[in-house]
Order: structure tokens, then C-alpha cells, then sequence
């Protein structure tokens, strides 16, 4: 039985060992298990934590990445607003020495108006002096070697008569050289029963003599030129002496080209063109007249610096204006001789004309006649000239008025046509010839344009037409004319010519 307990004890045993081989086995594999999975869980932890790392090194490597981009965005950020900045100051030195070489520019360019004005004010005021020099030594300037031409008006007098004479003595006196502006056309006369040549001598105008002392630089926006006026009455003296000193030296290089056997007296008229500023008509006063021997004149000493030239005319007892600036006119104490032209025996047409005459009809003795019987009316001096050489003059008229007076020489043409220009011109070069101080040419017809401009430039010319001629013998003769055209001319009407 015991035997039997110790078997069964000895199983239990067996058994109870077998349990606790398999319960410390489970309890061994547990703990394998146990370490497995801690082994396991540390394995998952440590891959965890290296995923963290690589995750938290990736994202610190794109975090620098970012932080690198964006580093490098901003360095070009920066670069490209130093970039622009630096483009900035360089436009800004560039404006800045643009604007300066801008304005150095027009400092210099200032500066070069400014020495150029102030030059200019040098150079017109020494022209000045030059020109006031030039006035006040014009007659110590006298053309010399004009008794060379001594030979040539004896020659002009022996093959052309007085007016050959005159006219060698125009060719002497086209040899003087005279200062700008002051040189004037002369005509003249001769009587060789006296031996006395009669000139009239054109002067310059008031302008002649520079209304300003000098010129100044004034500064200013813009800067500019201002005259210096000169004195009113300084002016006028200047002019009045200049006057003399023109007639003074006129007379010396007539005495000088004409030989002493051939002339022993001149006279001088010296008028002047110019604008009666009361009227603005065209006037032309004589301003002084002289008549002087040879001998007397020849004792003048014109050279001395103290002569003075006013009280030298007044000396050769001259008539002198006393007011030539002011165009104050004296009368000519010689006037042109008209025996010199060949007169025609007056006709009185008038008594013999109808009471409505056709001027066209007319023929040209009575048209010519009719013509000096108007001139008279008007209250002219008229003859006729005679119709063989008689230069191109058909009747000769004179104005005794000092002031606006002189000669005047008429041509008429009667005829049905417009007048060509060539006698226009023709009109002009007898005037020339003639020395007349003026023309009229007065027709039945008409004149064109070319012809009225021609007249008009020559300031002492005027045309009369038909129509004019017409009104001028019912306002003066009581004539009422009529005009036979076989035209009307362009512009006229009906009762013009009926």
C-alpha cells in the first residue's frame, strides 16, 4: 500500500514536476515572450525613434533647405535692390552732372551772350565815332586831282555846248568819294555869257547824323542793348554844320574840275527830300543858296580846324536856313535859266476850241498849247517848247514856291492807247537831262501799272490820264473835253470819256 502511495506520490510528483517543467516552461516561454515583445517593443521604439530622428533630420534638413532658399531669396532681394540702388545713384550722379554741365552750359552760354552784347556795345559805339568822324571831317577829305578834268569840260563845252560842259563836270564830280550816305546827286546849268554855273545839290537827310552817342550792355531777363540818346539840339547842330560843310565842299570841287577861264562864278541851291510832317507830303526845301566867285572863294583856308563852315557860307554871303533840321526852306538866290530851252510863240487855243472839244481830235500844236493854258491856269510859268529837238520836253513850267518849286518839264501825249512805259522812262532821263525837279506826263489815254510804279519810285514824276486831264480843264479852263477813244479803259466808265 505504501509502495503503492509512493508510486502514486511518486506520479504526483512526476506530474506535480511535469507542472512545474511546463508551468516554469510557460512561465520561461512567457518571459521569451515577455523579453520578445519588450525586445520587440524596444526594437518598434528604437525604429520609432529613428524615423523620429530621420523624420526630425528631414525636417531640419527642409527647414534649412527653406531657411537656405529663403536666405538666398532675400540675398537676391538684396542684391537686387543694392542693384537698383546703386542704378539709382548712378542715374541720380549722372541727372546730377548732366544738370550741372546743363547749367555750366548755360552759364557759359550766358556768359558768351553777355561778352558778345558787350562787344556788340563796343563795336556800335565805335562805329559811332567812326560816323561822327566821318561827318566832321568831310570836308578836310576833299577829292583831290580833280583839275585833271580841266581838259574834258573845255572839250565838253567846245563839242557840246553848256549842257556838254555840264556834263564833264558831273563826270569830275562822279570821281569825289564821299562817306556813306553822304554823297548827292547834283545838276547843274551853265551861262557862258557870265561864266556862272549853277548847281542844285541833293543833301542827305536828317538822318544822316546818328541819333545816339553810344551803346551800353544792360543787365536784365533778357539782357539787351540800350542806346544812349543823344541831345535834340546836339542833333541839329550836327546837322546844320554838316550842311555847310556838304555845300562848302560842293563849291571846292566845282572851282577844282572847272578850268578858271571857263567859270569865275558857281552857285549852289542845296535842298533836301524828304516828309513835311505836318502833311506827310514829299517835300524838298532849299536849305541854303550861294552864289561865290572864284577869287573870293579861293582865299578861303577850308583846312583850319577853326573855320567854322556856318559862318564861312554866311561870309560868302549865303542864305542859310536857320532851322535845316526842322526843314525851315530859304529862297534860292539863283534859279535855273530857261533860255536854255527853245520856246515855242504862244497860241491861244483855247479861244478857238468848241464848246464840247475831242481831245483825241486835237492836233498836236493845239493839244500842246491847250496843255501850257492849263499849266497857267493852275498857276504856273508855261511855254511851249518848239517842236524841232526839243529833247523829248513839250512844254517847260515853273513853280516859283521856295519851298516846293523848281523846274518842271511836261510831255503830252496825245494819243488813243495805253502809253507804253518806255515813255515814262524816257520822261525820267529828260528830267535827268534837264535837271528839272519835275516831270509830268499828262495823255488823253491811260497808263499801266508798271508805268504808275515806275513814276511812283522816282518820287518826283506824275502821270496825268485822261480822266485826270478831263477834270483838270473843268475845274481850271471851264472846258468840258470830251475823250474819242475807240476803248473804254479798263476800270473808266461811260461818263469818263463822254
Amino acid at each position: 500500500m505504501a509502495r503503492k502511495k509512493t508510486l502514486v506520490g511518486q506520479i504526483m510528483k512526476v506530474y506535480q514536476d511535469a507542472q512545474k517543467a511546463k508551468a516554469a516552461e510557460a512561465k520561461r516561454q512567457q518571459q521569451e515572450r515577455d523579453r520578445q515583445a519588450k525586445a520587440a517593443e524596444r526594437e518598434a521604439a528604437r525604429i520609432g525613434r529613428q524615423r523620429a530622428q530621420e523624420w526630425a533630420t528631414a525636417q531640419r534638413k527642409a527647414q534649412r533647405e527653406l531657411e537656405e532658399q529663403e536666405r538666398r531669396a532675400q540675398q537676391i532681394e538684396r542684391d537686387l535692390a543694392k542693384r537698383q540702388a546703386e542704378r539709382a545713384k548712378a542715374a541720380e550722379r549722372a541727372s546730377r552732372e548732366k544738370a550741372r554741365k546743363a547749367a555750366e552750359a548755360e552759364r557759359s552760354a550766358k556768359q558768351e551772350a553777355v561778352g558778345q552784347l558787350k562787344q556788340e556795345a563796343v563795336e556800335r559805339t565805335e562805329d559811332l565815332l567812326a560816323r561822327m568822324a566821318e561827318l566832321e571831317t568831310v570836308l578836310l577829305r576833299r577829292t583831290t586831282g580833280l583839275d585833271g578834268h580841266g581838259s574834258a569840260v573845255e572839250h565838253g563845252l567846245v563839242e557840246g555846248g553848256p549842257e556838254g560842259m555840264c556834263a564833264a563836270v558831273h563826270r569830275a564830280l562822279e570821281d569825289c568819294v564821299y562817306p556813306a550816305g553822304l554823297a548827292g546827286a547834283v545838276r547843274s546849268v551853265f551861262t557862258p555869257e557870265t561864266r556862272e554855273l549853277v548847281l542844285e545839290l541833293d543833301l542827305p537827310g536828317q538822318d544822316a547824323v546818328p541819333r545816339e552817342v553810344g551803346w551800353r550792355y544792360k543787365a536784365g531777363t533778357p539782357p539787351q542793348l540800350v542806346p544812349q540818346p543823344r541831345k535834340e539840339a546836339e542833333v541839329k547842330e550836327i546837322y546844320r554844320v554838316l550842311v555847310a560843310r556838304l555845300v562848302l565842299r560842293c563849291l571846292d570841287e566845282v572851282f577844282a574840275a572847272t578850268p578858271p577861264p571857263l567859270v569865275d562864278t558857281v552857285a549852289v541851291n542845296a535842298h533836301v527830300h524828304s516828309k513835311d510832317r505836318a502833311t506827310g507830303k514829299s517835300v524838298r526845301p532849299c536849305l541854303v543858296s550861294v552864289r561865290a566867285g572864284r577869287a573870293p572863294f579861293e582865299d578861303l583856308v577850308l583846312d583850319e580846324p577853326a573855320l567854322d563852315p556856318v559862318e564861312c557860307l554866311r561870309h560868302l554871303n549865303a542864305i542859310v536856313s536857320q532851322h535845316p533840321f526842322d526843314l525851315e526852306p530859304v529862297r534860292p538866290v539863283v534859279t535855273f535859266d530857261l533860255s536854255r530851252y527853245k520856246l515855242a510863240p504862244e497860241v491861244d487855243v483855247v479861244a478857238g476850241l468848241d464848246s464840247r472839244p475831242d481831245l483825241v481830235a486835237l492836233d498836236p500844236i493845239e493839244f500842246e498849247h491847250l496843255i501850257r493854258r492849263l499849266f497857267e491856269a493852275i498857276g504856273l510859268k508855261a511855254w511851249v517848247t518848239q517842236a524841232s529837238r526839243d529833247d523829248g520836253v513839250d512844254a517847260v513850267a515853273y513853280n516859283e514856291d521856295p519851298i516846293i518849286g523848281g523846274l518842271c518839264i511836261i510831255q503830252a501825249k496825245r494819243t488813243k492807247n495805253t502809253v507804253p512805259t518806255e515813255a515814262v522812262r524816257a520822261l525820267a532821263g529828260a528830267m535827268h537831262d534837264k535837271a528839272a525837279a519835275k516831270g509830268i506826263l499828262i495823255t488823253t489815254a491811260w497808263f499801266g501799272r508798271t508805268s504808275r510804279d515806275f513814276a511812283q519810285r522816282t518820287g518826283r514824276m506824275e502821270l496825268i490820264d485822261g480822266r485826270g486831264l478831263k477834270a483838270l480843264l473843268w475845274e481850271h479852263l471851264g472846258i468840258d473835253a470830251l475823250l474819242g477813244l475807240p476803248k473804254l479803259p479798263p476800270g473808266w466808265e461811260p461818263r469818263d470819256v463822254h
